[in-house]
């Protein structure tokens, strides 16, 4: 594995986007079990982007414009979605003080969805994994997959370490309703702004 995969890898992670917001909203409202869930999802959402790509899918995505407004449309929709419900304290991101069995099912789709609606992601894979595959490589598509694993699993980890700390915090922003409102707020202004910016994305 190439020190500079790993560099871009982790640059590529750790920058903060939609699933990295969203893992650490996940952990300052619900704790430290939701915000590996949602990690867990947002990886999880990476893969139908893989499939995409190994199938070609991801290269009829870049070269349709009317497949690629759909899909970019459809996940500014849920961003914009994702704000109102953060604003209206329901969702996923309700913040929980006793157990709720149907909100782990809600942060695993929500967190997915973010992901899966990302046409951008189909794309990263089809132009960077490549730059990593010599043209020599005897089986392109098995090195494809084990790049896209260790991509995943930085992926998982950082998100996770991103949510764990926003749980630890937890404690102290919820027992404080200015704090609360402020990143409620906070967090529907994040949302609309990733929206927004993948909103005037090209291909």
């Amino acid at each position: 594995m190439s020190p500079e995969f790993l560099l871009t890898s982790l640059i590529i992670v750790a920058s903060p986007g939609t699933g990295a917001i969203y893992t650490i909203a996940a952990g300052l409202t619900r704790g430290s079990r939701a915000s590996l869930l949602a990690a867990f999802a947002c990886t999880l959402g990476i893969v139908p982007h893989l499939i995409a790509a190994m199938m070609g899918l991801a290269a009829l995505l870049h070269a349709s414009a009317l497949a690629y407004e759909i899909v970019k449309y459809a996940g500014v929709a849920y961003l914009l979605f994702m704000a109102w419900q953060t604003l209206r304290e329901q969702g996923a991101l309700k913040v929980e003080t006793g157990a709720d069995p149907r909100s782990g099912l809600r942060v695993l789709v929500d967190g997915i969805l973010i992901n899966v609606l990302n046409p951008k992601l189909s794309i990263f894979f089809v132009a960077f994994l490549p730059q990593f595959i010599t043209a020599n490589e005897p089986s392109p598509l098995l090195r494809m997959l084990e790049l896209s694993g260790v991509f995943m699993a930085m992926t998982f980890v950082v998100f996770a370490l991103y949510g764990l700390f926003a749980a630890a915090m937890r404690d102290k922003v919820i027992s404080r309703p200015a704090v609360m409102a402020w990143m409620r707020r906070s967090f529907a202004a994040a949302f609309v702004a990733l929206g927004a910016k993948l909103a005037l994305t090209e291909r």
